[in-house]
């Protein structure tokens, strides 16, 4: 069983789009949609939830109305100004749920022990069918954080369902850029495949998640998507990647068919005629004989 995790340095480079086309060319596989902080993967594989989970994360304050005393010792040692003040209730104090840390702290100094500090919903998580197998994908709520430990649960349900389906490939669509959610979507991975554009920014965030990626010494390959927009810094991003020894495995043309498929609400390969669905063939070709 092999895990492949599809990112990019940036948002917007096609990340995505590369994923979903290898769900489908892998034919047996399942898809995990790791980046939760903005999922949308599932806009072209048209999943059927089958299973649906609450995440929690962390935990939240609560002031219970029966003990507190409106002392406003919480409101004192509060370092993120989750506790607010309003004279009109009883009692006058309440816990801003958005901007609690969940350090605990007030729960621990409340002289009344009147705040309870309870495991909070950070999300939901879910199992699903689609057109081309199982995937296992997620959603955090708004404002909420615990990222990185989403993204865990999701690649560890996903690995489950490969084990017990005996799938040889799990495809992981991965978030953007170099913090939590990336280095927990990558860690124990045996491939990660970066998605870049011939653009300035585009080279500039592939040299950091290709460092990211050397630091955890998972095999490195790229695919520059869109790369017949600009020959000369497509031509200088390879000649980079092959000194930081990434193997360049795909070049991708820029073709208006990927925009019609996801229109249309799949992923450009079920439209195998045009220029960039081939060029998703031979990159998922070439990285099958790499890891093989």
């Amino acid at each position: 069983m092999k895990e492949i995790v599809v990112i990019s340095g940036k948002g917007g480079t096609g990340k995505t789009s590369v994923a979903a086309s290898l769900v489908v060319l892998a034919e047996r596989s399942v898809v995990a949609d790791c980046d939760v902080d903005a999922a949308d993967l599932h806009l072209v594989l048209d999943p059927r939830v089958i299973k649906t989970e609450d995440f929690t994360g962390g935990k939240s304050a609560r002031i219970v109305p029966g003990k507190c005393s409106s002392c406003g010792k919480c409101l004192e040692i509060c370092w993120f100004n989750a506790v607010i003040k309003d004279e009109r209730k009883k009692p006058a104090y309440i816990i801003d749920h958005i901007a609690c840390e969940g350090c605990g702290v007030c729960s621990y100094f409340c002289p009344e022990k009147a705040i309870d500090f309870e495991p909070s919903v950070n999300g939901q998580w879910f199992v699903s069918d689609t057109r081309y197998g199982p995937m296992v994908h997620a959603r955090l709520g708004i404002a909420e954080e615990n990222s990185g430990k989403l993204v865990s649960l999701v690649r560890n349900q996903a690995r489950m369902l490969a084990e017990k389906d005996n799938l040889p490939y799990i495809i992981v669509d991965g978030p953007p850029g170099i913090g939590c959610p990336v280095i927990s979507s990558i860690t124990g991975a045996d491939a990660v495949l970066i998605v870049t554009e011939p653009t300035v920014s585009g080279a500039h965030d592939l040299e950091r998640v290709a460092e990211l990626a050397r630091h955890f010494k998972i095999p490195t390959f790229l695919c520059i998507n869109k790369y017949d927009l600009n020959y000369e810094t497509a031509k200088n991003i390879e000649e980079k990647a092959r000194v930081s020894g990434i193997t360049v495995i795909g070049r991708i043309h820029y073709d208006r068919a990927v925009t019609e498929a996801q229109i249309k609400g799949f992923p450009v390969v079920a439209f195998p005629e045009s220029a960039a669905a081939k060029d998703m063939r031979t990159t998922w070709e070439s990285l099958v004989r790499e890891l093989n």
